[in-house]
């Protein structure tokens, strides 16, 4: 059924489309303007009886699904025509970027920035509408939880930063990983000033409680209530006036309104009561307001701050100087001063300052805390290197390949604050109810104070009701419960050294039906023990052994250090090295005592011509059990076969099970050569 056939005249718009459960209208003032259909999606799903709202600003059409039975669609087309009417009278913000011009030659940029001074979830909505203002910005996403946001645009940095400043907050660009350790140390300083003030709350706040409830009928006690309320108000909670009077200027609210104006309003009829002589004063609930928020406010700084722990960790595996090879001489520089292609010297036990290539050096390298793999990995001229790995034992000299942003690590660092500032389908419909939530409570407040002067109520009773619907009501808990249980998750995640992409990937996690594991290091323990040592015929076992230990003494591979400890568990001493070369890819060869000692991989020693049949076929069995086998010759004949392997971790089996039972299905990854 079509709109003319009803003959149904809007004055705000016109209705195109009239089915039994569903209208669609085109409005201009919804043209082009996504910022009002935003608001006109919110309004009308608050209203009973709307199912579904769907708007599209390109061009102005709004289609509203709908109850019959629970709202006539005469009531509907009412509805609808006088909020396009309110909402037409909202000021056109385009006119305030009219100075923002569009440079289409300038490339999209993406902007990771930290935002200070957000109180609550209305903030990080607040500061997310403003900034989709700018007709520069094409994407924006502001992150109560982890104090963050990302701007995307065709914009600077400073821009973006200043268009943040405009708002009232201040914002930080943590784009490298030195800017991330400022701003870490400024969170730590945040988070003990939270604390002086709730401490010093809590101080003046008892006395000023106590005062109250006991109701002396002495001015004396209720000036001294007065005095001891002043520095609680003005002090400890000035940054919630100051916070409210921003946000006032620009006709925008936030839960700091909610709490400026519900103080202040008890502070100051109290201060006029006081000085007219009257009784009835709120100097106590100004304060106890006051206190019992800064209180919350350091307890979620400090929930924040536990879940901005993997990020500190990453950052913390970024040694802050590196040692500069320039002209023969060797410079120890701050990591800021380091350039792509600069030659920097890795001395054993030091951190890789950053990504880049081997050039000269042998060494063995732990990645776990950047891949998971918990082996160390060998390194020789050619091989790469990432920054923050742990050199073991060899001295290497490098070529920086990659700083800042560019290097593993920072991408890495990216990925987890994505995963974190990362907004859920269900995240976003609690924005959109707590984005409405102040504006209503502030409203609610007034129809409180009304109603009970209109019963009859004395203005205090009418008046302390309306200050508790006020302040009891706080969206905070509602925006931050689905923000920090991402961070959370993919906090507690990143430190167990599972990395989350994104928000949408842990949502997806509740779905999936299969598992691949990396054996080493994930279900195994990462500290290979030899299990098998099987003898060839004709052999000494205590002079093989002697052999390969002082053989396998000189080499870095992590495996020779297995074989050593062996070893030594059995009590024998080890021979005299007299030669050692190791040769990459295949094993070492070393002279010891006299004799000619091979230790490798099968391959190797039959292009030796070495016949290892009889223990290769040995080896096969070790091979198919997840063992890494490892040959020893001595002076051309087969002397001996080590079986090294990874034991599980003591909860690996048990996990196995539980996911099994959830209905997921695991697996392992084997590298097969």
């Amino acid at each position: 059924m079509t709109a003319n056939s009803e003959n149904l005249k809007l004055v705000h718009g016109e209705l195109v489309h009239k089915l039994k459960r569903r209208v669609r209208i085109v409005s201009p003032v919804l043209r082009k303007d996504p910022e009002r259909c935003y608001i006109l999606e919110i309004l009308l799903k608050k209203r009973p009886g709307i199912v579904d709202v769907r708007s599209a600003p390109a061009i102005g059409s709004l289609t509203v699904r709908f109850d019959p039975l629970k709202l006539p669609s005469a009531s509907l087309l009412t509805v609808l025509d006088a909020l396009l009417g309110n909402v037409g009278q909202k000021n056109n913000h385009a006119a305030e970027s009219a100075g923002a011009v569009v440079d289409s030659n300038l490339p999209e940029q993406e902007h990771n920035l930290a935002i200070e001074g957000m109180t609550c979830v209305s903030c990080a909505l607040l500061i997310e509408m403003l900034l989709r203002r700018d007709p520069r910005i094409t994407l924006t996403n502001v992150n109560y939880a982890s104090e963050s946001a990302l701007i995307k645009g065709r914009l600077g940095k400073d821009e973006a930063i200043a268009l943040v400043e405009k708002s009232g907050y201040k914002a930080h660009s943590f784009d490298n990983l030195a800017q991330r350790q400022w701003l870490i140390a400024k969170e730590r300083q945040r988070l003990k000033d939270a604390r002086n003030r709730a401490i010093l709350s809590v101080a003046l706040s008892v006395p000023v409680m106590a005062i109250g409830m006991a109701a002396p009928s002495s001015r004396l006690w209720h000036w001294a209530q007065h005095l001891l309320a002043i520095p609680v108000v003005f002090w400890a909670g000035k940054a919630f006036f100051v916070k409210a009077a921003k946000l006032a200027r620009q006709g925008a609210t936030n839960m700091d309104s909610l709490i400026a104006m519900g103080v202040g309003s008890s502070y100051g009829y109290s201060l006029f009561s006081l000085l007219a002589g009257k009784r009835g004063l709120y100097f106590d609930s100004a304060t106890g307001i006051i206190t019992f928020v800064l209180i919350g406010r350091y307890l979620e700084e400090k929930a924040k701050g536990k879940a901005h722990e993997a990020i500190r960790k990453l950052v913390d595996l970024q040694p802050q100087h590196a040692t500069l090879l320039r002209d023969g001489q060797e410079i120890v520089v701050m990591l800021d001063q380091v350039s792509v292609d600069d030659i920097l010297l890795v001395r054993p036990g030091e951190k890789i300052p950053t990504d880049g290539i081997v050039l000269e050096g042998l060494s063995s390298v732990d990645e776990a805390m950047v891949t998971g793999e918990s082996l160390p990995v060998i390194k020789q001229a050619g091989d790469k290197l990432i920054g923050g790995c742990i050199n073991a034992n060899g001295v290497l000299k490098m070529r920086v390949s990659a700083v800042g942003n560019d290097t593993v690590l920072a991408n890495i660092i990216h990925m987890v604050d994505q995963a974190q500032s990362a907004k859920l389908p269900i995240q976003k419909t609690v924005d959109r109810i707590s984005s409405v939530f102040v504006p209503s409570v502030m409203m609610l407040s007034a129809l409180t104070l009304g109603g009970w002067l209109l019963a009859g109520a004395s203005f205090g009773f009418a008046f302390s009701n309306a200050i508790a619907v006020l302040l009891i009501a706080c969206p905070c808990s509602l925006g931050l419960a689905t923000p920090m249980a991402i961070m959370v998750g993919t906090g507690q995640s990143a430190k167990r050294g599972v990395y989350i992409r994104n928000g949408g990937s842990l949502e997806m996690a509740s779905k999936l039906n299969y598992i691949i594991f990396d054996k080493t290091g994930t279900i195994t323990e990462g500290k290979p023990e030899v299990t098998d040592f099987i003898l060839a015929a004709r052999q000494n076992e205590e002079t093989v052994l002697a052999l390969v230990a002082a053989a396998e003494d000189d080499s870095e591979h992590f495996l020779a250090k297995t074989i050593v400890a062996y070893v030594e568990s059995r009590g024998v001493q080890p021979g005299q090295v007299e030669s050692f070369e190791n040769i990459p890819g295949h094993g070492i060869q070393a002279r010891v005592d006299g004799l000619e000692v091979l230790i490798g991989n099968a391959d190797w020693l039959q292009d030796l011509k070495i016949n290892v049949k009889t223990l290769a076929k040995r080896a096969a069995p070790l091979a198919e059990q997840g063992k890494t086998p490892v040959f020893v010759a001595i002076d051309g004949k087969a002397a001996g076969l080590f079986g090294i392997a990874d034991r599980p971790r003591a909860h690996a089996a048990e996990a196995i099970q539980r996911l099994r039972r959830l209905g997921v299905e695991p697996g392992i990854r084997r590298d097969r050569r």
